[in-house]
């Protein structure tokens, strides 16, 4: 998975450092940027193939991909922070988890352009460039920085969202959007962020940033406290103190 993510990064990094030139095009750099996301997955989808013949894929670009044995899956975003990359912000990431049957047993999340590479084992810990991983120990919302998802145009609840910010704006010391789930949860795993919520997620947004959190000491679910996370798309993670009182916020609201 790191040397598959490594080598899909260098073309990631490659094709970052062109978004500035292209930003003053009339056409912009959109059609660049698909691009970039297809030749990342591309590389993805041949390095991990090649590595594990046997399992299929769930990936953002491709879709379902089966693989003979049904029990083994990747589940790949080539670039998740898409509108970050797109307008040159380096908060972007590469997110793999391999999952056996129902459960998520491996999990990466890569940013390349901070150098920054995620990695979790199953029942095996979490660890950020090999330094172990742990959330945050903070126990009241108070003197917490949470962060969240805000729906865009044509996705999601905007109303539900402003409803839910509010009742957490009241609690907190501070909200965040940072605009890459994979990277959220990450950070959260990273005690850099207390905790996070968003709605009207995939699959490849979540399946590695869940496993991180949960290998970092947290608490990962569905905006309703269950464990439907991939099903539902949307999530709620945190330390077991910041988790309960965000989900009493959200469901207050």
């Amino acid at each position: 998975m790191i040397a598959a993510a490594r080598k899909a990064a260098r073309a990631l990094v490659r094709d970052f450092g062109e978004i500035e030139n292209l930003q003053v095009s009339l056409k912009g750099p959109s059609d660049f940027v698909s691009s970039a996301d297809r030749r990342a997955e591309d590389i993805l989808f041949k390095e991990l193939s090649k590595a594990r013949p046997a399992f299929g894929f769930v990936m953002e670009e491709r879709g379902k991909v089966a693989g003979s044995d049904p029990s083994q899956t990747w589940i790949v975003d080539p670039l998740d922070g898409t509108t970050n990359f797109l307008h040159g912000i380096p908060q972007f990431a590469i997110s793999i988890a391999a999952m056996k049957d129902d459960n998520v047993v491996a999990a990466l999340v890569f940013n390349p352009v901070a150098d920054e590479l995620f990695v979790a084992e199953r029942g095996r810990g979490g660890f950020l460039n090999e330094r172990r991983l742990r959330v945050a120990g903070r126990r009241d919302l108070s003197n917490s920085v949470v962060c969240c998802g805000i729906p865009h145009a044509g996705r999601g609840n905007a109303g539900q969202f402003r409803n839910e910010l509010a009742a957490v704006q009241a609690r907190v010391a501070g909200v965040r959007r940072t605009g890459a789930a994979a990277l959220d949860l990450a950070w959260v795993a990273a005690g850099r962020f207390d905790g996070f919520w968003e709605r009207a997620l995939s699959p490849w947004d979540l399946a590695a940033g869940m496993l991180l959190v949960r290998e970092a000491g947290g608490l990962v679910t569905d905006l309703d406290g269950g464990t439907d996370v991939l099903s539902k798309g949307s999530v709620l993670a945190g330390n077991e103190y910041i988790h309960g009182a965000l989900l009493s916020a959200i469901k207050s609201a």
